[in-house]
């Protein structure tokens, strides 16, 4: 899945691997293409956990939710899923518009920017910070965070099983548990309107987080919500930058801009990938599996299956029903969607109602990373063209 044909242009070979079914990968597991084959897998957390061993993350406990299998699972949902909740975010707009626009604002009046360095990793992560009630200065500080987790290898050089990469991922998560310690003890001892301080109050059924929960689900939000939306939105302005006609549309009728946002996740699907790990000897897709084993579900490939969605292959903004699962499927269905929607909607109609013209430089060939479809560069040159 490293191959760059692959990362630029998935959609293209995606029939071809749905038309082999499951892919049995020896030891390492199954790889599943097909829709119903994908959906089977993640619907069936007793046989396919979500659970990862720590020693893999580099974390000292499970992160919550993600990590965590039903019945505990349910426990966290029931507590958690009203804090980010279409209302509860929909109270989020007026401050993430602000902070797009200002963002725009920086940018509008120049004739060429790189996106993802100006834009695409900022803004997610800005909006984590006001979350959080702490200053947008200390933005510097969560982006050595976010690359120091997620992608060691690009700052140590070296591949992520060697040596210098675990240590600075170790480092990493217990620089970020050391963090997160220090805001909630401040927020429990000074509460305020933000989402920590929500943690701390909220009870359901008599049951509250307790102060280990709170870390791992802000480490959570940190390693997940920053890089999954930055790369969303790498994915839809290069689309949009590839296909002027389509930009126009939601530059002339904005209300076309959320069915966009659902059209561009599922044809794009940032998130390529998810794993689960076999709780017991099974099989699936008529694919044996062991123990212990890996079984990947490729959501792009499911995005784009002919059998679940009319016409995959046309990408069309008003598509309704949109069955995409982007944002995965069955109990560990993404938590933070409704933030991370909210945010690529705002994020479009901010940009393109002060910069609706824009266009990569020729011989532009973009580079994304693996997994997570993120983009290396994008470079824009903004304003109509000579």
């Amino acid at each position: 899945m490293e191959n760059p044909a692959f990362l630029t242009a998935p959609q293209a070979i995606f029939p071809a691997l749905r038309a082999k079914g499951a892919l049995p990968l020896g030891t390492r597991g199954v790889l599943l293409t097909r829709s119903a084959d994908i959906a089977a897998l993640l619907t069936n957390p007793a046989v396919f956990s979500s659970g990862v061993a720590t020693t893999q993350t580099g974390t000292e406990r499970p992160l919550i939710p993600l990590q965590i299998d039903p019945p505990r699972h349910r426990d966290y949902r029931k507590i958690l899923d009203p804090l980010f909740s279409p209302q509860r975010m929909k109270q989020m707009e007026g401050p993430i518009t602000e902070l797009a626009r200002g963002l725009v604002d920086t940018i509008a009046a120049e004739r060429e920017v790189d996106f993802v360095d100006r834009f695409s990793v900022r803004f997610p992560s800005q909006v984590f910070l006001s979350l959080l009630g702490l200053p947008l200065d200390q933005l510097p500080t969560f982006l050595e965070f976010k690359d120091g987790f997620i992608r060691p290898e690009a700052i140590t050089g070296q591949p992520r099983g060697h040596e210098d990469s675990v240590a600075l991922l170790k480092k990493t998560a217990t620089a970020i548990y050391e963090y997160f310690d220090a805001v909630i003890a401040d927020r429990r001892a000074s509460p305020g309107d933000d989402i920590v301080s929500r943690f701390l109050e909220t009870e359901v059924d008599g049951a509250r987080l307790s102060h280990e929960d709170i870390l791992d689900i802000c480490f959570l939000f940190l390693v997940a919500g920053l890089d999954t939306v930055s790369a969303s939105l790498d994915c839809m302005m290069l689309h949009l930058a590839l296909h002027p006609e389509r930009r126009q549309s939601l530059v002339d009728n904005p209300a076309l801009i959320p069915g966009a946002v659902e059209e561009l996740l599922r044809w794009e699907s940032p998130v390529m990938m998810v794993a689960r790990f076999a709780t017991q000897d099974t099989e699936i897709a008529g694919c044996p599996v062991s123990k212990g084993q890996v079984v990947t579900g490729l959501l792009g490939s499911a995005n784009t299956d002919e059998e679940e969605i009319p016409d995959p292959d046309v990408v069309r903004f008003d598509r309704e029903p949109n069955r995409h699962i982007a944002f995965g499927r069955g109990p560990h269905r993404c938590l933070g969607s409704h933030l991370a929607r909210l945010e690529l909607r705002i994020a479009l109609r901010e940009w393109l109602a002060r910069i609706p013209d824009y266009r990569v430089p020729e011989g532009f060939e973009p580079t994304f990373t693996t997994t997570i479809r993120s983009l290396v560069a994008l470079p824009l040159q903004l304003g109509q063209s000579a």
